[in-house]
């Protein structure tokens, strides 16, 4: 594993600490996805654990996955997003997810794995390396919490910096639904990159599929959006 030295992410560090204090945000990590699953059971009932992290399937601990949370004043649970590391086993991304991909459902019911594909672009075959998935991503909805108020631009990064000072992996990948990716929710968060066309998830008894996007990160792109001012893009996107 290669040291990371700081100085890419002491503005993120001085930066991120300052606006979850503005909001009123506590971030906590952890690495017991038991634990993390009891607490999403009672913060996010109607969204149970997604299947790339769970600790029945995976051998999920502190040296290839974490969890995120985070919470408002009094204490409830407003935020969650999880990284993992994958076992590439000298593969591409386009060839491990090619293998792969229905291990990252997204947390729908009803999917036809059969008629579902994976579809790869070129950067995905050239990509190559330790990876780290990005995934779990969610903001509590309602009047009193934080959607649309830009505090997605910190959280995005914050999972960037989580996975430098973890693991500094060669890169990092996430999957998006089309309809949100449209959106500009990737930028967003800080994602340099995304794919198009990437996944067709489709429902047992419906000819008309879900399209979703990659998105991913290669380390340099990872440092670079960690040195930006992070205040002017949360203000951009209040």
């Amino acid at each position: 594993m290669t040291l990371v030295t700081l100085q890419s992410t002491d503005r993120f560090v001085a930066n991120s600490a300052e606006i979850f204090q503005q909001y009123g945000v506590r971030m906590e990590v952890g690495y017991d996805f038991d634990l993390y699953r009891e607490m999403l059971s009672v913060a996010r009932p109607d969204q149970p654990l997604g299947a790339p992290f769970d600790p029945d399937v995976h051998e999920l601990t502190a040296e290839n996955a974490l969890w995120m949370i985070g919470r408002n004043i009094q204490g409830e649970i407003i935020h969650t997003q999880a990284l993992r590391m994958l076992d590439m086993k000298g593969r591409s991304v386009a060839e491990y997810f090619t293998a792969r991909f229905r291990d990252f459902p997204p947390a729908v019911p009803g999917l036809d794995l059969k008629r579902s594909r994976f579809r790869a672009g070129p950067y995905a075959k050239r990509l190559r390396g330790t990876t780290c998935y990005n995934g779990e991503f969610w903001i509590k909805p309602g009047e009193t919490t934080f959607r649309g108020q830009g505090l997605s631009c910190v959280l995005g990064r914050y999972a960037f910096f989580q996975a430098l000072q973890h693991w500094d992996p060669d890169q990092m990948i996430g999957f998006m639904a089309q309809a949100v990716a449209c959106k500009g929710f990737p930028q967003r968060l800080g994602w340099m990159h995304t794919q198009p066309g990437a996944l067709r998830w489709f429902m047992k008894g419906r000819d008309t599929p879900m399209e979703g996007f990659m998105t991913f990160m290669e380390r340099e792109d990872l440092h670079y959006v960690l040195e930006l001012p992070l205040k002017d893009y949360v203000a951009l996107a209040a």
